[in-house]
């Protein structure tokens, strides 16, 4: 790949040079997600699924808030779903994902998620696992849950952020209004490879370009 090449508005010049900064913030932060792997219990990953849920057309911060109020209320283990609901500031469609929340509490209430988890040989197996059975978590969450719990990092992550980026680089041609699986697949692929070219791991650009648009590196 020619890095010289200007793609759009946003260089791989500019990309590293954006990059280098803030590595090791990067790394700190995935060493907090592999930690989660090694150490949290299954309430604890539990949790982090339960954020994932609530992230699709929300603001993150906005999700891990409204999971920190349900987890300090003791609400996640066994609260219904109108209840959780209105513990869902600020989360858009909270009606519905208090009811995603509730049947995913059902399917480990008689299950390890962790023994789930570690039963699949790779990340991709668990990902496909999850979609299927996790209503409300489609590739885009599923691989942002496997990613903060230390288990996904070389999952794309593609949120409409992480697309407009990749349009800006040439990795793809547009940003696609709602990605089905083959196009999802297909789009990760031309990330792996970027991610590749450039020498920078795809867990390490998914939160760089999060970075590029938050200005911070969060989950």
């Amino acid at each position: 790949m020619d890095t010289t090449i200007k793609c759009n508005a946003l260089t791989v010049q500019d990309l590293r040079s954006l990059y280098l900064p803030i590595k090791p913030q990067i790394e700190s932060r995935l060493e907090d997600f592999a930690r989660i792997w090694e150490t949290a219990s299954d309430e604890e990953l539990f949790r982090e699924l339960v954020f994932c849920l609530l992230t699709p057309q929300s603001k993150a911060k906005t999700c891990w808030r409204a999971v920190e109020r349900l987890d300090r209320k003791c609400m996640i283990e066994g609260a219904g779903p109108e209840e959780i609901t209105r513990e869902l500031v600020g989360v858009r469609f909270n009606l519905r994902k208090g009811e995603y929340i509730c049947l995913a509490r059902s399917i480990f209430s008689s299950r390890s998620l962790r023994e789930s988890l570690a039963s699949f040989s790779d990340a991709s197996a668990a990902r496909e696992w999850l979609v299927a059975n996790i209503k409300g978590l489609g590739y885009k969450e599923a691989s942002h849950f496997l990613r903060n719990i230390g288990i996904g990092g070389d999952l794309a992550i593609l949120d409409r952020h992480i697309l407009k980026n990749l349009a800006l680089l040439g990795v793809i041609d547009e940003v696609p209004a709602s990605p089905g699986r083959k196009m999802y697949l297909e789009i990760e692929k031309k990330m792996t490879r970027f991610s590749n070219d450039v020498n920078i791991p795809m867990a390490h650009l998914d939160l760089l370009l999060w970075y590029k648009e938050a200005g911070e590196v969060f989950k």
